[in-house]
């Protein structure tokens, strides 16, 4: 079962907030402004929007780009201890 799926990774990418980030809260992927991070949260960041934005190729993402781009952030979910 994972724990970040391509829809975790498509909110990321198509929120409004310039620097929104990725963040695994009590089982759930959300996406928040930096800046709304707290300290209780901020070592549960997964990736910021420019971080995955990176990995896509020109053009945007695919189906099959979003779906090994969430496997990967699954994966550094599943470190943090998730």
């Amino acid at each position: 079962m994972s724990l970040i799926d391509p829809e975790c990774v498509r909110q990321l990418l198509d929120s409004r907030h310039q620097d929104a980030t990725l963040v695994y809260v009590r089982g759930d992927c959300v996406v928040l402004p930096a800046a709304e991070v707290d300290d209780a949260h901020r070592g549960l960041v997964i990736a910021s929007r420019d971080e995955v934005a990176a990995q896509f190729p020109e053009g945007g993402p695919t189906d099959q780009t979003l779906e090994a781009v969430a496997t990967r952030l699954d994966n550094i979910v599943r470190d943090l201890g998730a």
